[in-house]
């Protein structure tokens, strides 16, 4: 078993777009992987998991894995998370881009177009 520890920078926390696309990125792995916050475990690979766990920004989480890629696997999602949540994954999952700035133009649209 790896584990890692990340600390959520994402100004909404792991949630939504973020949350789904963490989960993509979890999904492309064989090892089994789990997200750790508080006294709370969540299967990676599980949307409502993760979603359950409530991140919200400067959350420290761990995420441990276990299997034939699990450092890859804990060190990717990690990465992810350090990364910012960024909005789009390219095939290499060591090499996220980051677009923190884009996550930050999606939270101002969707608190202004709920005041409609």
């Amino acid at each position: 078993m790896y584990s890692k520890k990340a600390v959520i920078v994402c100004p909404i926390g792991l949630y939504g777009r973020s949350a789904a696309s963490f989960i993509q990125l979890a999904n492309r792995f064989k090892s089994t992987i789990f997200v750790e916050f508080e006294e709370k475990k969540a299967n990676a690979k599980s949307l409502l998991g993760v979603l359950s766990l409530a991140l919200t920004r400067n959350c420290e989480i761990n995420i441990s894995a276990e299997g034939v890629d699990e450092k890859e696997a804990a060190d990717s999602l990690a990465n992810y998370i350090d990364s910012g949540c960024p909005r789009d994954l390219d095939d290499d999952p060591e090499n996220v881009s980051d677009s923190v700035d884009d996550n930050v133009d999606d939270v101002w649209y969707t608190m202004h177009m709920a005041s409609f």
